[in-house]
């Protein structure tokens, strides 16, 4: 191993790495999804899950920033409310993790109208791979175990269900997508996937 890929993996720089590795993780991923799916036609998914990835990263980053503010605001940090800052991660976490779920479920069920069984079942693995990237993206900010631990079982939990009832994730989630599409997506790419 080099020199920078051993300055990279000392234990100061854990965060990083995790951020260096969930946009390396977020590129490939895209990539690959594009290659497998373009032999079948539907690698305009793969398009929609990275404009889906641009408005997760920007919520990401504006609601931890968001959730920081409010921290600061209440005083609330590890040692003196260790209760109420954990709680406050689990809740802006989890909710960031169900946001990418119903968006994953609502575009690959979009894309898997119509489509033969086989392809819809790879679309559908597709949206679950792409909530295993939004978890990692998820873990750049929000390292402890509990916060991963909950997660990993939200994650796979919401994306079934929205898949399942998919006026669930427009009912809670809906609204963002709107937003977006109307306030940050002039043209409307971003909505015309969903």
């Amino acid at each position: 191993m080099g020199e920078f890929g051993k300055w990279l993996l000392h234990e100061d720089r854990k965060g990083l790495f995790d951020y260096l590795f969930a946009v390396a993780l977020n590129a490939v991923f895209l990539a690959l999804v594009a290659l497998a799916l373009w032999p079948a036609g539907k690698a305009s998914t793969a398009l929609s899950l990275a404009r889906g990835f641009w408005a997760f990263w920007t919520a990401v980053i504006l609601m931890t920033a968001l959730a920081a503010v409010v921290q600061r605001l209440f005083r609330i940090d590890l040692y003196s409310h260790p209760d109420a800052y954990v709680i406050l991660g689990l809740v802006v976490s989890g909710v960031l993790q169900a946001g990418w779920s119903a968006f994953a479920a609502l575009a690959v069920g979009g894309a898997a109208a119509g489509a033969p069984l086989w392809l819809a079942a790879v679309l559908y693995f597709v949206g679950l791979l792409s909530c295993w990237v939004s978890l990692n993206i998820v873990f750049a900010y929000y390292t402890g175990s509990v916060y991963r631990t909950v997660n990993l079982v939200n994650a796979p939990a919401s994306f079934a269900l929205f898949c399942a009832w998919p006026a669930s994730a427009r009912a809670l989630f809906g609204w963002f997508f709107d937003f977006y599409g109307r306030w940050l997506d002039p043209y409307g790419w971003f909505s015309a996937s969903l």
